[in-house]
């Protein structure tokens, strides 16, 4: 596990996530020519009310992949 440190919304954060997905999240983002953070933030915006935000990501980027 490694953490994150993001600025979401203004306000820092932290998210654990294994080595794999943040290399994963980082390839997409700079794929996408989009910031890791702008990324989150959306995951974070648009996931279920209860879902822990490092499943979301997590399950975002399975998703993203298998496309």
């Amino acid at each position: 596990m490694r953490k994150l440190s993001v600025s979401l919304s203004g306000h820092q954060t932290s998210i654990s996530l294994e080595y794999e997905f943040i290399e994963s999240l980082k390839k997409i983002a700079h794929d996408e020519k989009k910031s890791i953070a702008s990324i989150i933030e959306y995951i974070d915006d648009n996931r279920a009310p209860g879902t822990n935000l490092s499943s979301a990501i997590r399950i975002w980027i399975l998703n993203k992949v298998s496309q």
